[in-house]
C-alpha cells in the first residue's frame, strides 16, 4: 500500500474525489530520488473528512453477521507470533472485535477497500503497529501520514470512531494496531460478501515512531518490477506467494490516474486497447485534476479473484500488477488462482494473518494509546 520498500503490488498500495474510495498510489511517475520535505502539523490534525491471550474465540462470525452459507474458515495458523493470540480482549474487553466489526459494517465499500490498504500501509512501515495513524511524533519530522503514498490513504475515521467507542468500555486496553488489523480483517469479510472470515490474532502494542522519510522506500510503487516486489516482501517476512496473493487486493477500489499515466501513452505497454482507450478517456481532465477510475472494471466492489482474471488479460491498471506475468512462479500462481477462487481465498486469509504479525511491539518497545492519532 520502515514498511514496503520496493513493493505490496496490492499494493499499495491526493484525496479521493466523487465518492468514497481506496485511492491509487499516489505516486508521482516516476518516483522522486530523494524523500519529499517535512511538513508535519503543528499541532494534531484530524484526517480530512472521507467525501464521504488466550482463550480462544469462536472460528466463524458472531451473529448478526454469519454468513447465510457458511463454510468452515480455514484454521488460525498453529503458531500466531510471539506475543500475539486469538480471543486476546475475551477477558478484558470482550465486545472490542464486536464493536469494530459494527463500526465497519456502517461505512461505505470504498471506505472498507482503504481499511485493506491502510492495514497494509502500516504492516510495511516499521511493522503494524499504528504508526501510519499519528498525526504528530517526532517534532523534527512528519509523521507517515503525510508521505506521498499515504496520501491518498483513507479509512482514519473509522479508525477513530472505532476507538472512541471501546475506550467507553474498556480505557487504554486496545491498542489502534488491533483495531487497524481487525477492521482490515472485517473489511475483507464484508467485502467478499461475508464468504472470508477469519480469525486474527491481537496483543499488538501501538508504536512510538513514525517518520515520513520511511514510507517511500518501504511501500511498493506501482511501476515496481516483478523483482523489485519479490525482495521487497521477503525483507517483510513475506514470500513471493504471500505477495501474489496480497496482490487481489487489486480487485477492489479506485485509482488516481497518475499511477499509471506511463502505461497510457507508451507504446511498450501491454495493456489491452480497448482498456487503454476508456482509460485515456476517463484519465482526461481539463482543470488537470488527477482523476480517479476502478481498479477492477469487471467487479470494482467486490473481493474476489476477478484480479487474476484480469491480469491475465492485460486489463488491470498498474505496471506492478502487469509484471506478475514475467516470471514463472508468479505466473503460474496468477493462473491457478484465476481458476480457483477457493484456493485464492483461503490463502489471502493466511497472508492476512502472516502480513499482521510483522514486526510486533511489546510493552517494552510500544505503548496503547488513548487517542489513534497522538502518542500518549
Amino acid at each position: 500500500m520502515a514498511k514496503l520498500a520496493a513493493a505490496l503490488t496490492i499494493f499499495a498500495l491526493v484525496a479521493c474525489v466523487a465518492r468514497p474510495c481506496q485511492a491509487g498510489y499516489g505516486y508521482p511517475n516516476p518516483m522522486p530520488s530523494s524523500s519529499p520535505p517535512p511538513c508535519a502539523p503543528t499541532t494534531p490534525t484530524s484526517p480530512p473528512p472521507p467525501a464521504i491471550p488466550s482463550p480462544i474465540t469462536p472460528s466463524s462470525p458472531p451473529p448478526p453477521y454469519t454468513p447465510s452459507t457458511p463454510s468452515p474458515p480455514p484454521p488460525t495458523p498453529n503458531s500466531p507470533a510471539p506475543g500475539l493470540a486469538v480471543g486476546y480482549y475475551q477477558k478484558t474487553c470482550y465486545r472490542a472485535e464486536d464493536i469494530i466489526r459494527e463500526t465497519v459494517r456502517d461505512t461505505s465499500k470504498g471506505i472498507m477497500a482503504g481499511l485493506i490498504r491502510l492495514f497494509f500501509h502500516d504492516c510495511f512501515v516499521r511493522g503494524c503497529d499504528a504508526s501510519v495513524l499519528l498525526d504528530t511524533a517526532d517534532p523534527n519530522s512528519a509523521t507517515e501520514k503525510f508521505g506521498i503514498p499515504n496520501l491518498s490513504l483513507r479509512g482514519f475515521e473509522v479508525i477513530n470512531a472505532a476507538k472512541a467507542k471501546i475506550e467507553e468500555e474498556c480505557d487504554t486496553v486496545v491498542s489502534c494496531a488491533d483495531i487497524l488489523a481487525f477492521a482490515g480483517r472485517d473489511a475483507t469479510y464484508f467485502l467478499s460478501n461475508k464468504k472470508v472470515f477469519f480469525d486474527m490474532p491481537a496483543g499488538r502494542y501501538d508504536g512510538l515512531v513514525s517518520l515520513i522519510n520511511e514510507t517511500l522506500p518501504n511501500l511498493p510503487p506501482p511501476f515496481a518490477t516483478v523483482a523489485q516486489l519479490k525482495a521487497n516482501f521477503a525483507s517483510k517476512g513475506l514470500n513471493t506467494d504471500d505477495m501474489v496473493t496480497l496482490s487481489g487486493a487489486h480487485t477492489i477500489g479506485i485509482s488516481h490516474c497518475s499511477s499509471f499515466s506511463d502505461r497510457l501513452s507508451s507504446n511498450s505497454s501491454d495493456m489491452d486497447p480497448a482498456l487503454k482507450t476508456t482509460l485515456q478517456e476517463e484519465c482526461k481532465s481539463s482543470s488537470g485534476n488527477d482523476n480517479t477510475v476502478v481498479q477492477d472494471i469487471k467487479t470494482p466492489d467486490m473481493l474476489d479473484n476477478q484480479y487474476y482474471k484480469n491480469v491475465l488479460r492485460h486489463e488491470v491498471l498498474f505496471a506492478s500488477d502487469a509484471t506478475l506475468l514475467t516470471a514463472t512462479d508468479t505466473s503460474d500462481a496468477v493462473s491457478a488462482f484465476a481458476k480457483n477462487a477457493k484456493q485464492w481465498e483461503d490463502k489471502f486469509m493466511a497472508a492476512m494473518v502472516k502480513m499482521g504479525a510483522i514486526e510486533i511491539k511489546t510493552s517494552a518497545n510500544g505503548e496503547i494509546r488513548r487517542d489513534c492519532r497522538v502518542l500518549n
